[in-house]
């Protein structure tokens, strides 16, 4: 990790930059397997499949078959934390669920909104270095709360062919049904514009890398709405004096193992601690097993010595990391001046994590900066706000001269002579 104290204000912007690669060539290679997808459908992706993953896949469908004897291929001790996270998870989006009183903005004027679910919607579930069957439940439950009719997820087969059987162990427990062994770019592609095998959606979810980020916004142009720009994995820790060093080095390095563009940034007004951290991370990456990818993200991670804890918050607002953990003596009061985050995971015994599995927060959060304008994942995500009004006749003769004047002002006679021609027909005028 690189030391940075006290940056100033002039150099916080590059400081604080994510990793970037080279997007006009990763576009170009994006488009042109969108493309293939979308003239060829399952052709191109069974092609893309040898291709990139490695496999020759038949059958592109997962059988009901396949989906029931997942659990019997899983340890116990396995299904049961999966049944405890998926517990946690349903009731934290349960309580989500809620429904808006309509109101009378004047006398008259009656005034509604109605969630309504997303009709079809799509679920990636990276596979690649590591099964994430836990964003299966990140994804699927809030979508199953919402009422989400048609639901399609999609994950890249291992060498075997088959998807992780805590992959569809995990989709079971949601009640997801329709499952699709294809990944990476085809499988969005799949998911935008339809294949003989999977269906079209209207809305696709699921974080992924650099490629699978760039087609989903590629996807957005064709139509199809996406959750949100999610890329790679990051984390920003607030520490003090009072944290455990050992702690910290866990928490960075919990996000470093995803992947080498993941990046981790340590905040602190304690210039010891990061020392202790530094020794800590060298310690425990020689017993991490993915220790080449954790090595590799580190190279572009900072930790960065502020002048107080407050100084932390704000360069951590500016930072607006997908993962905030804020570990010092006084977290809760600090949590409170969190303005841009996608998670807050408050006090010493909070890893991120929790968050990660089974506390009951999602964990398909916005990266990248994001999360300035960006939520997480919630039930609101599966659902449309659809407004409704009725007005009677009273409420019209009230509201009525207020529309035709605003009308007017603007030049859109039309708008002020659907309301005058209504009025004229109350009053049994004769429209003119």
């Amino acid at each position: 990790m690189k030391v940075c104290r006290y940056p100033g204000e002039e150099t916080l912007g590059s400081l604080l930059e994510r990793p970037v690669g080279d997007l006009a060539g990763l576009e170009k290679s994006v488009r042109k397997i969108m493309e293939a997808v979308r003239k060829s459908g399952d052709r191109s992706l069974r092609k893309f499949t040898q291709q990139f993953d490695g496999v020759t896949i038949r059958k592109i469908e997962v059988s009901a078959k396949e989906i029931r004897a997942a659990e019997s291929l899983l340890d116990q001790e396995l299904v049961d934390a999966i049944r405890v996270a998926a517990g946690n998870i349903r009731r934290f989006h349960q309580a989500q669920v809620s429904e808006e009183p309509a109101m009378e903005t004047m006398k008259g004027v009656t005034c509604w909104r109605k969630s309504v679910p997303i009709q079809k919607v799509g679920l990636y579930i990276p596979g690649g270095t590591a099964p994430l069957f836990s964003t299966v439940l990140m994804l699927a439950l809030p979508a199953m709360i919402a009422g989400c009719p048609e639901i399609v997820l999609c994950s890249p087969p291992g060498k075997d062919g088959q998807l992780h059987p805590a992959i569809l162990f995990a989709a079971k427990e949601a009640g997801i049904k329709k499952i699709y062994r294809v990944g990476g770019v085809q499988a969005i592609a799949a998911m935008a514009y339809g294949t003989a095998s999977v269906p079209r959606v209207h809305k696709i979810f699921g974080p992924g890398n650099g490629y699978v980020t760039m087609a989903k916004q590629l996807a957005q142009q064709s139509g199809v709405a996406i959750d949100m720009p999610a890329g790679p994995s990051e984390v920003c820790v607030i520490a003090d004096a009072a944290a455990h060093p050992a702690h910290v080095a866990a928490d960075l390095l919990s996000q470093a193992e995803h992947g080498l563009d993941s990046q981790v940034v340590l905040l602190t007004d304690d210039e010891a601690l990061i020392q202790k951290v530094l020794d800590e991370l060298d310690l425990q990456l020689a017993r991490l097993e993915r220790r080449a990818m954790a090595e590799g993200a580190l190279a572009h991670s900072k930790a960065i010595l502020a002048r107080d804890m407050h100084d932390c918050i704000r360069i951590s607002n500016r930072y607006a990391p997908e993962h905030l953990i804020i570990n010092a003596s006084n977290a809760s009061a600090l949590a409170n001046l969190v303005t841009d985050a996608g998670s807050v995971f408050i006090g010493p015994f909070t890893p991120e994590s929790a968050g990660d599995y089974a506390s009951g927060t999602n964990h398909t959060l916005p990266t990248n900066g994001y999360a300035r304008a960006y939520s997480g994942v919630s039930v609101d995500s599966y659902l449309k706000k659809i407004t409704f009004q009725q007005i009677s006749e009273e409420g019209l003769k009230r509201i009525g001269p207020a529309i035709m004047t605003m009308a007017a002002a603007e030049g859109l006679n039309g708008h002020g002579e659907a309301v005058r021609l209504r009025l004229s027909s109350i009053s049994n005028q004769p429209y003119v």
